[in-house]
């Protein structure tokens, strides 16, 4: 059975701590709703100052909700509109730019399709830095890896 630990150390550690909790939480899984729902409750649960963490999976139009924690979601977000949008549709993380507390970490396969986003948002003002960036890069990694 899994069992999270608590995190310590620098943030950097911290994250290498959260991506070693993730892909053994997502060990011989493949089912990609299964890991996002899993991964979902660990992000949220591990890092401090989060109101939402949660996946949206592209249907090859837009992108649909999928699992997460926190509040009611938007249920489909096109690529052009919103930080999430422009996420999936540059394949590159993105902020929010008027309150800097979201995340948004494209989900892309090995063959360069967009799978979708892992989105996290904060209440806090400059929530997310460059190492919340390439924690989550990793994570996202991993999850994209798990799929294959």
């Amino acid at each position: 059975m899994f069992t999270s630990g608590s995190l310590s150390g620098s943030k950097p550690e911290q994250y290498e701590q959260l991506l070693a909790q993730a892909r053994a939480l997502m060990h011989g899984e493949r089912d990609r709703i299964a890991n996002a729902a899993n991964l979902s409750a660990l992000v949220y649960h591990a890092l401090p100052q989060l109101n939402w963490v949660g996946f949206y999976f592209f249907d090859g139009t837009e992108l649909v909700v999928g699992p997460f924690q926190g509040l009611p979601a938007c249920v489909r977000i096109p690529l052009d509109k919103g930080v999430c949008g422009a996420a999936a549709s540059s394949r590159q993380t993105a902020c929010d730019s008027a309150s800097n507390s979201e995340l948004v970490v494209p989900l892309v396969s090995s063959k360069g399709e967009l799978i979708g986003v892992l989105d996290l948002d904060s209440p806090v003002q400059d929530r997310f830095d460059v190492d919340d960036q390439h924690g989550l890069e990793a994570i996202a990694r991993a999850f994209e890896e798990s799929l294959e």
